[in-house]
């Protein structure tokens, strides 16, 4: 164990998804503050949950938090994307996955039994679920009514012992039970306003409440920072801890991440996106096939219901929508740096002091403190992200730009990696950058590089506007610069800018009227970057049969 004054924090995440944003934050402002007292920080994964607990999630967190930066000192062992490796179990307060620790909490719960803190109780769900039902009707708050404990004790035992469906529920006590907490103050409980909760599941798994008392315990944590979601357990892991004669580690509650709007930041965000494009586009059966129909129409009727993930952003991609950003993966896949994510999670229920908004990690660990933390609501709002975002890129040098974006490519966009040139990727790198607010807009700036030459769709209203207006100004154009392209030496983006701009000043044409056409030649589109650069990436023979295709496409018809 550590030393008594070491402080010790812990993210305690369940593997049943992917990492949310305000678990991020959670994870941030524990490691900032352990990492800024010289402390330490834990990684534990809470899986006593065996029906929704996955590897994959789990995979999907630790990649997470690697990804923003936060090493554990102790937990699962874990690369960083740095190659440096995490976690481990240095002092010997293993295992970190709740699910291998059923011997320690069966040893601490005969110990709560024996004392007659914790008792078995065998009603059925059914049963307990009449009484709720009979609460409700006399409009009451609904309490276990202790009727296992009129059971004796031996008894209770002996039908436990010999295999009969049980849970075990923890005794409370019969007084009220205060939290003190850094972000809330004292927040008190009355004793009729709990009641006897279970500690261990019928199926021989403890319950959140109780594992992660008899781990916090173990593993020396000394500060517990969480969402305030969680403010209503505290009781009863307060009384918990005084039950089994533990510690009380100080407590933060954080506050709550919320939309722009004011409804909670979710999961559900995602699908409510999805279903009002779906029900706007007139979708009534499913256009996936991984998603069963009924599944799909139960889902447009229930803005209670989840999709699968899979399934989710398959729909997405069929509707042409891209779904908000919730969980960590979505603002990485989405092209944000790791280091602005977490400055701006940072911002979300905590303050530096005045009017300073932008700093990194080595600050955040110097100056975080608890008693800034305020109690109010944050608001996400993923416009001033995208600020930050963008600045940040602006202010890369180019060629911290081109290493970072082609990792990030590497993952995302592999295809783009494989097909250029390190000189074109180097080419596109240097003309996206100012234009860019993240990675995926360079991409999206980029994508002309992967469409085959007669492959082309070409863009109607930018067509009308700028090769067939005035009578075909433009389709002419092209067809008179073809020839002035195929003998500019050498294939490069100054000195192919240059010519274009001297055959637009000799023609009395804007440049525009020029560049414009041979863009849309070349892309499909009217976007692209910078005309000497789009050329010079694509090479002199790919550019000019795109010309060559476009002067064949777009011609308009004798009398059109």
């Amino acid at each position: 164990m550590s030393d008594p004054q070491t402080v010790i924090t812990r993210f305690a995440p369940s593997p049943t998804g992917h990492l949310h944003i305000g678990g991020a934050r959670t994870a941030l402002f524990a490691w900032a503050y352990a990492k800024g007292r010289g402390g330490r920080f834990i990684l534990r994964v809470e899986d006593t949950d065996r029906q929704r607990s996955s590897a994959e999630s789990e995979t999907q967190i630790l990649d997470s938090l690697a990804w923003l930066g936060l090493g554990w000192d102790d937990g699962p062992e874990h690369r960083l994307p740095s190659g440096e490796r995490v976690g481990g179990d240095e002092r010997g307060v293993g295992p970190f996955h709740q699910a291998l620790r059923l011997g320690i909490y069966t040893d601490h719960l005969d110990t709560l039994i024996d004392a007659e803190l914790a008792y078995h109780a065998f009603e059925t769900p059914e049963e307990l679920d009449a009484k709720r039902q009979h609460a409700r009707a006399e409009k009451k708050a609904y309490r276990y009514d202790r009727a296992a404990l009129e059971i004796p004790k031996a008894e209770r035992i002996r039908r436990a012992e010999s295999g009969e469906a049980c849970v075990v529920r923890f005794r409370m006590p019969d007084e009220a039970i205060t939290v003190h907490d850094q972000v809330l103050g004292e927040v008190t409980v009355k004793p009729e306003d709990m009641d006897d909760f279970v500690i261990r599941k019928a199926d021989g798994f403890p319950t959140y409440h109780f594992a992660c008392v008899v781990d916090d315990e173990l593993m020396g944590v000394t500060h517990v920072i969480r969402g305030q979601e969680h403010l209503i357990n505290t009781p009863k892991h307060v009384a918990l801890q005084r039950a089994l004669g533990f510690r009380t580690p100080v407590y933060a509650h954080l506050p709550l991440i919320m939309n722009p709007e004011g409804s909670k930041m979710s999961k559900r965000d995602k699908d409510r996106a999805a279903r009002e494009a779906a029900k706007r586009a007139g979708i009534h059966t499913t256009p996936v096939p991984d998603l069963d129909d009924s599944e799909f129409k139960a889902w447009l009727g229930d803005s209670k219901k989840q999709l699968p993930t899979f399934s989710l952003e398959a729909l997405a991609a069929k509707l042409g929508l891209e779904l908000p950003e919730i969980e960590v993966d979505d603002f990485q896949r989405a092209g944000f740096l790791p280091e602005v994510v977490c400055n701006y999670i940072a911002l979300l229920g905590w303050s530096p002091g005045g009017d300073l908004e932008k700093f990194d990690a080595a600050f955040l660990k110097e100056t975080f403190d608890l008693p800034r933390i305020v109690k109010t609501a944050a608001r996400f709002d993923r416009k001033k992200l995208l600020a930050f975002n963008t600045d940040a890129l602006t202010a890369m040098g180019p060629a911290e730009f081109k290493r970072r974006w082609r990792s990030w490519c590497e993952s995302e966009a592999p295809d783009l990696v494989r097909k250029l040139s390190d000189e074109q990727f180097a080419l596109m790198a240097e003309a996206n950058q100012p234009r860019s607010k993240t990675f995926r807009d360079a991409l999206g700036f980029s994508s002309f590089l992967l469409v085959e030459t007669g492959e082309i769709v070409y863009d109607e209203k930018a067509v009308k506007k700028f090769v067939h207006k005035n009578e075909g100004q433009g389709l002419r154009a092209l067809g008179e610069l073809r020839e002035t392209l195929a003998a500019v030496e050498p294939w490069s983006p100054a000195e192919i800018e240059s010519r274009v701009e001297a055959f637009a000043q000799e023609r009395e044409l804007g440049m525009g009227a020029v560049a414009q056409p041979l863009r849309i030649a070349c892309t499909g589109t009217s976007v692209s970057p910078p005309i000497g650069a789009t050329l010079a990436a694509l090479g002199r023979e790919t550019a000019l049969a795109r010309i060559d295709r476009a002067l064949e496409q777009l011609a308009e018809p004798a009398g059109a």
